[in-house]
């Protein structure tokens, strides 16, 4: 089973559901889970291949839906679910080949088509950072600019590199992550729809939930809303976290 992490207690509001995204953890969304957890039980996981998480041979949507299913039911059954960029996916995913798993539907800046981008030269990058003899993030940052020279995008993936270990590794199966990037940017097609609530809630600076995306959700979430984030990219809850959580915070109520 995934790796997570519970914060709150029950209420009389439904349990969410946290998924992240691509080389990303559910770390990263600690202060966003302990806001929301303020009036529900919030569920935090490592999606396979990430961070705490098992790893294993394949990363396909499928099986990522399957894996949030698992942990669903053994934490509740039925759960409002939150979803990031590749977890948007899989929560969507989810949402059409277990319906009952799902309540009401969060997708974050990510929609149901395939995307022509890839993001093999992060891996690449990652790969190819000099490990040894590294001590410090600061150093790691200084190595990494080499190759990835966003410093936000650094630090984002230097949250995943595990300094304390000997010698420091990445908490990321690279092999796999770069084998199945066609599937993880593109849509394995999943048949079917999802009847429930769902808000598609993007920012106004991302080019990833584009007016020519919304046909392809409406016909398999005919009850999808749409919001955007004034002034936020595609990590639209980092960039401006607490306008993303009253977003979701007052769909979900």
């Amino acid at each position: 089973m995934l790796a997570h992490v519970t914060h709150g207690q029950d209420t009389a509001l439904p349990p969410l559901l946290i998924v992240h995204g691509l080389f990303g953890s559910g770390r990263n969304w600690g202060v966003i889970a302990r806001h929301l957890a303020e009036t529900r039980r919030v569920v935090v996981v490592d999606m396979r291949n990430h961070a705490g998480s098992p790893w294993a041979p394949s990363h396909r949507y499928p099986d990522l839906a399957a894996d949030l299913a698992e942990v669903i039911a053994a934490e509740g059954g039925r759960f409002d679910v939150l979803g990031h960029s590749m977890g948007g996916k899989a929560a969507m995913v989810l949402a059409l080949t277990a319906p009952a798993r799902v309540n009401r539907l969060v997708v974050a800046d990510i929609a149901p088509v395939a995307y022509g981008h890839s993001q093999t030269p992060l891996i690449h990058a990652m790969r190819g950072l000099d490990l040894a003899g590294l001590a410090s993030r600061m150093e790691a940052d200084r190595r990494l600019a080499a190759t990835v020279p966003d410093a936000g995008t650094r630090a984002f993936l230097l949250q995943s590199l595990d300094l304390k270990a000997s010698p420091p590794r990445w908490r990321l199966n690279l092999d796999v992550l770069e084998a199945e990037m066609p599937a993880i940017v593109g849509w394995p097609g999943t048949p079917g729809r999802f009847d429930g609530p769902a808000l598609f809630l993007s920012g106004a600076l991302s080019s990833y939930v584009l007016p020519d995306h919304r046909p392809a959700i409406k016909a398999q979430f005919p009850a999808a809303r749409f919001a955007r984030i004034p002034g936020a990219g595609h990590w639209l809850h980092a960039e401006r976290p607490r306008e993303f959580e009253a977003a979701v915070a007052a769909f979900l109520a």
